[in-house]
């Protein structure tokens, strides 16, 4: 069943009834959804889906040439510009989609193609019914050799879709069968990423599901972030040992090159790698862009969780243990992990809050800060801040424990925003069991405070 994608099909259908020509670019890292969505666009409408491969150019060529034609005896084309004549001609008097998928596979086995398929572009666009989508995995190949200004496409495409993992509000589909609380791990464990999404078993619980998936040698996650690591990168045990030290709580360039036995400077070029594929991502404290102070995080889920959980105990999982591993570790340490997580999840409620508006303040941005607090010359933590550019702000502390957030939490959040020049100030908590009587009571005296527990923020 199809979820989700709702405003990138409207846009596709949107250029498919302008009735001229068309050119979409739709990229994303792999296992996001982008062959699904265009299957879900063409399926009631003429089109020629073609998914390029790792071979040669006449391999390639061959199959196109059975795409186009319909059937498996139809007459190759000489060359990929008779193919794309072919493609024009089929186009000109009646709507016609025309999909390359893993369109890098392409390009790398036929480096002429891009400026064969310009050419035919400017030639033809003013008269042309063809909508052309170009679809490929490989980030930096899609937004340098496609999108970016060197490329001879490069000014041609006439929209660009860039596939992300659903959020935690739009995965909520797949969770349908499970209790509030582990519809939060089962995101925080698969990321929004719609095929992994699509394996978590809902008649069993967590506990089953993360065994099943993760701790056994033919779990579907067993060897995934492995596997994906392998086919984009070369030296794969290097960026093993980077990601590792990110998931074990290194996030400062010199800490995770510490752990990983590298020099900074070459730390830093793998990681502007894995920040390409979407991976990794690049963090400075709200409304600050200072490089001393910047840190790395895993911006993927599925990778924090197994290189968290799984990479680290292979040999126990190997011997059948898996069972252990959960109930020593991963069960144990559950709470903790949730923490990033959780705050994710508070920052999209926020947003969402204000899509529908129902916010307490039009903030333009979010994010996490951090810094020293010279009153205590000691580093602190903002979970979540806000700003409307004016003179007001919000600022949030997000709690994953089992116990109720009690009133210090709330002080330590107030005393904290004292750092801060801000003339409204409008605090929030996000508590996954509740509050107690006196974080209750204190909050309704301030009357600037707004409590959310996550059982209410599963129910917007």
């Amino acid at each position: 069943m199809f979820y989700g994608r709702n405003k990138e099909l409207e846009k596709l259908n949107e250029m498919y009834d302008s009735g001229k020509f068309e050119f979409a670019v739709i990229y994303g890292r792999r296992r996001v959804g982008k062959t699904t969505l265009i299957r879900e666009f063409i399926k009631d409408k003429k089109a020629l889906f073609f998914a390029a491969s790792e071979s040669t150019a006449a391999d390639n060529l061959s199959s196109l040439s059975k795409c186009i034609g319909g059937k498996n005896n139809a007459p190759i084309f000489q060359d990929y510009e008779s193919m794309l004549t072919a493609v024009f001609e089929a186009g000109q008097n009646e709507r016609l989609v025309f999909v390359i998928d893993e369109y890098p596979y392409l390009a790398e086995a036929y480096r002429g193609i891009s400026s064969l398929l310009q050419i035919k572009i400017d030639h033809n666009k003013d008269n042309s019914k063809l909508m052309i989508i170009l679809c490929g995995s490989s980030m930096s190949f899609m937004e340098n050799q496609v999108l970016g200004y060197k490329s001879p496409l490069f000014g041609r495409r006439t929209a660009q879709f860039k596939i992300l993992p659903f959020n935690f509000y739009d995965s909520l589909p797949f969770f349908t069968e499970f209790k509030p609380i582990d519809k939060a791990v089962l995101y925080g464990m698969t990321g929004g990423i719609p095929e992994y999404l699509s394996k978590i078993n809902s008649k069993k619980g967590i506990r089953e599901n993360i065994i099943d998936l993760f701790l056994t040698t033919n779990g579907h996650f067993f060897e995934e972030p492995s596997n994906l690591i392998k086919q984009e990168l070369r030296e794969p045990a290097t960026y093993n040992v980077i990601i590792e030290a990110i998931a074990s709580g290194a996030s400062r360039l010199s800490e995770i090159a510490a752990k990983s036995g590298l020099e900074s400077n070459k730390c830093g070029k793998y990681l502007g790698a894995l920040i390409t594929l979407g991976l990794v991502s690049k963090e400075y404290p709200f409304d600050e862009k200072s490089v001393k102070r910047s840190i790395y995080k895993l911006e993927d889920f599925m990778f924090r969780f197994w290189y968290r959980f799984v990479f680290p105990n292979m040999s126990s999982i190997v011997a059948g243990a898996g069972m252990n591993v959960y109930d020593n570790e991963i069960e144990k340490q559950l709470n903790a992990y949730m923490g990033l997580i959780f705050e994710e999840i508070c920052k999209e409620y926020l947003w969402k809050k204000l899509i529908e508006g129902n916010a307490v303040m039009d903030f333009t941005n979010l994010g996490r800060w951090w810094g020293n607090d010279p009153r205590t010359k000691s580093q602190v933590e903002i979970d979540i801040m806000g700003t409307d550019r004016k003179d007001s702000a919000l600022f949030a502390e997000c709690k994953w424990m089992n116990e109720k957030t009690d009133l210090p939490v709330l002080e330590t959040l107030i005393n904290r925003s004292e750092l801060f020049n801000y003339k409204n100030k409008h605090f929030y908590l996000f508590s996954k069991t509740g509050f107690t009587k006196g974080c209750v009571a204190r909050a309704a005296e301030l009357g600037n405070v707004t409590l959310i527990c996550y059982s209410d923020m599963i129910k917007t």
